[in-house]
């Protein structure tokens, strides 16, 4: 059995199909079709189902993907080992983050490690409403549930809270709520709930149980910039508001207390670049955790 066509074959499982696999490897369409018929060959067995959406992995298909994903870590290890992988950390990691800790947090904290280590490449993307480390989607997700399930590694790394935040401006206008009754007379800004990520985030009625959005955001610094320019009461990232001077906090309901995971697949623990990349995340909360409470 031939290692690249191992290759190919999990990168056209993680695509989903043999277009998007064969601009991922730089491949032609014709080429990528080639080997994973060679594949096929090889082990007696068809592993993907030709759709016209894409290609569908089939019972066998789905057996040998945990196969070839096994084998996909030895080699990792392998040649971290051999080759003396992380002498001088380079190479691309992949970090996913919701918008308010990847790009109110981490944005503005990860320059320094590629200063330090030049030839290392970072990518911060926002979690999409699913992803898949096994599909290599991203390196390294920071969540806000701990995975129950796959061979991935998880660390928690701080708990943060959410409360109630006006504008000084609205606050002016309109005075503030006596009670959590008193939340229904004002304009209140919140998330779109069936875009939410995570049922840990559909914490509205934890405030309010007659929480009703008149302007509804599906991203938490959009939230934060309408509640900001006066638009009405909402439920803010507390590390977040905390560093604009025009936000007060609004006491008629406690905050909440969530928390965020540090989480990467089981088959990239070797890789000095994802340790490097992970620690030095880790470290950075460390330093701030005042920040998050």
């Amino acid at each position: 059995m031939n290692w690249d066509d191992v290759r190919i074959f999990l990168a056209v499982a993680r695509a989903g199909q043999i277009l998007g696999a064969a601009r991922r490897l730089e491949l032609n369409h014709a080429t990528v079709s080639r080997r994973i018929a060679a594949l096929e060959e090889a082990l007696h067995a068809k592993l993907f189902r030709r759709l016209t959406t894409g290609s569908e992995l089939t019972p066998a298909g789905e057996r040998f993907l945990g196969i070839a994903e096994r084998m996909e870590a030895d080699m990792i290890a392998a040649r971290a080992e051999v080759s003396g992988e992380g002498d001088d950390i380079s190479g691309t990691v992949r970090i996913g983050a919701p918008d308010g800790f990847g790009v109110a947090f981490l944005a503005p904290r990860l320059g320094p490690l590629t200063t330090l280590h030049q030839g290392l490449r970072i990518q911060l993307v926002p979690v999409p409403r699913s992803f898949s480390l096994s599909r290599r989607e991203a390196d390294i997700v920071i969540t806000t549930e701990r995975p129950s399930e796959g061979r991935l590694v998880a660390g928690k790394l701080v708990d943060y809270t959410l409360g109630l935040y006006v504008s000084r401006g609205y606050a002016e206008k309109h005075g503030l709520p006596a009670s959590q009754e008193d939340l229904a007379k004002h304009s209140l800004i919140g998330y779109v709930p069936d875009l939410v990520v995570s049922q840990s985030l559909d914490y509205a009625s934890e405030f309010s149980p007659d929480w009703d959005s008149a302007f509804s955001i599906s991203s938490a610094l959009g939230q934060v910039e309408a509640v900001r320019a006066g638009a009405g009461i909402g439920i803010l990232h507390s590390f977040i508001a905390r560093t604009f001077e025009e936000l007060v906090p609004v006491p008629v309901a406690p905050p909440i207390r969530r928390a965020y995971w540090l989480i990467y697949h089981e088959s990239v623990r070797p890789l000095r670049r994802i340790q490097t990349v992970a620690g030095y995340i880790t470290k950075a909360v460390e330093r701030e955790r005042a920040l998050f409470i």
